[in-house]
């Protein structure tokens, strides 16, 4: 059994507090030539890609940021959530919710500190590499389930290297700004966007730990 792999696996968690650690560019390469094994029906690999650090992220953050802050309403070109919550999805997604707030001193009816908290995504949690995730407009749903390989793969090689990640929804919220400042054409759509980089070890929110349903749960077995 090869262990390094399970750890890999298991380890990885949502971090929303990086430390202003650079990581090398090698190393950055490392991670999305591994990734990029990930499978995809007849190897078409629909995944691209903008990695952004230092000027060019602070640049990103700052745009985004402001306009969250305005209060600009989300443009999402695709549905994420489902259109009606309903038992048990309802249920996990506020026990997450609730359980992040606590961590991050946000009281239950403090909208204000919602949104700031909800603004740190936009800050790439303070993670020193950015990563925006794209994909043909062309592209059928079969093409995003072979995305969501890559994603994790790349979220699993990261903690090969020591590293940890946060996929991100919420960047797809703001695509026209996101075209905009990184030449993205119309013909691509934004995926979401990832936090990469070292967990700081002292931020609370970072004691997150989503609980899982054991494989007996949502496995039916099939004997005879």
């Amino acid at each position: 059994m090869n262990q390094a792999a399970i750890e890999a696996i298991t380890s990885r968690r949502s971090i929303r507090a990086f430390l202003p650690r650079p990581v090398p560019r090698a190393t950055l390469l490392a991670i999305l030539d591994t990734a990029a094994r990930a499978p995809s029906g007849s190897n078409i690999q629909p995944w691209k890609l903008h990695a952004l650090t230092g000027a060019a992220l602070a640049r990103l953050c700052d745009r985004l940021s402001t306009a969250h802050a305005a209060g600009e309403a989300p443009r999402r070109e695709y549905q994420y959530y489902p259109r009606q919550w309903r038992s048990p999805y309802l249920e996990r997604r506020r026990a997450v919710g609730w359980r992040l707030y606590e961590l991050a001193g946000v009281q239950r009816g403090d909208r204000e500190g919602g949104l700031r908290q909800e603004g740190r995504n936009y800050r790439f949690f303070g993670a020193p590499v950015g990563l925006v995730f794209t994909i043909d407009r062309d592209m059928e749903q079969g093409s995003w389930l072979d995305y969501g390989m890559f994603l994790q793969s790349v979220m699993v090689a990261a903690r090969a290297h020591g590293l940890d990640t946060c996929p991100q929804a919420a960047f797809a919220n703001y695509p026209h700004l996101l075209r905009d400042e990184l030449g993205i054409p119309e013909g691509e759509m934004v995926v979401c966007g990832m936090a990469l980089g070292w967990a700081d070890p002292e931020a609370a929110v970072n004691r997150l730990a989503s609980e899982r349903e054991p494989a007996t749960a949502f496995t039916t077995f099939h004997d005879s």
